[in-house]
């Protein structure tokens, strides 16, 4: 089971890892509100939709004024966002996320996955942050960082200083970094995820880790462990014959 973004950013604030701050929005008015509880500009303005893609497609902007905000509101709110995960039909926008414009010094990648040949969770990450990973291990293979953690004994201090090196993490961010990725861990574990993944990881001007986008999916075969996450399922963005299958079971 897929979830938005912004729901997937409620999750990670539970866990203590470090996102923008920002606030769904389902109007004009309320991207209005969102910012003013921001309270400085820039902001960003992005579609939320079970795709990726979306900046590519016209689905994230960056506002830097009330007036922006609506206009830019405006135009994302109800269109058909086309990417390369949605198909030629794209996807209708109904919902946006308002968040807090960052000072980027560095964009990273990092993933949490089930690696089923090896029975266990498999932390991906590369220095290649914002591109899909697929052209990454396509173009340049050797810049993606593979960590294989064994799920009964739990993500261990070198685990998080092999993926530390391998990403190149200052000194000053190494602290920040290993408690996001064990939390990221223990999120990983805990809600039987199948995805984790975190495109861009960025390392701002100030040194802070942050998680600028945040992507999460359950495993579907557990959410009987898990009714509280049920509330997520968003039955719009997902295949109507697959919601109704799902209604009988399947």
């Amino acid at each position: 089971m897929k979830i938005h973004e912004y729901q997937a950013k409620q999750l990670f604030r539970q866990y203590n890892i470090p996102v923008p701050e920002g606030n769904v929005a389902f109007s004009v008015g309320g991207a209005k509100e969102a910012t003013q509880n921001i309270g400085s500009f820039p902001v960003v303005v992005k579609a939320q939709i079970h795709a990726g893609g979306r900046g590519k497609g016209g689905g994230v902007k960056l506002a830097s004024s009330m007036d922006e905000v609506q206009t830019v509101a405006n135009e994302i709110l109800g269109m058909t966002l086309v990417t390369h995960q949605t198909g030629p039909e794209g996807k209708l926008v109904k919902k946006l996320l308002i968040e807090a414009g960052q000072e980027i010094q560095k964009e990273l990648y990092l993933s949490f996955l089930v690696d089923r040949a090896t029975a266990s969770v498999v932390i991906m990450a590369s220095q290649d942050g914002g591109m899909d990973i697929e052209t990454v291990a396509e173009k340049t293979p050797e810049r993606i960082i593979k960590v294989h953690v064994d799920p009964l004994l739990g993500i261990q201090g070198y685990h998080i200083r092999q993926v530390a090196f391998g990403l190149k993490m200052p000194p000053v961010a190494m602290k920040q970094f290993g408690a996001l990725l064990s939390n990221l861990f223990r999120l990983f574990v805990e809600n039987d995820c199948s995805l984790v993944e975190i495109n861009p990881l960025i390392l701002t001007s100030t040194d802070k880790v942050l998680a600028l986008d945040a992507k999460v999916d359950f495993d579907s075969n557990a959410l009987h462990r898990h009714k509280e996450l049920i509330g997520l399922r968003d039955l719009d963005e997902e295949d109507p014959l697959e919601v109704e299958a799902s209604g009988y079971n399947l």
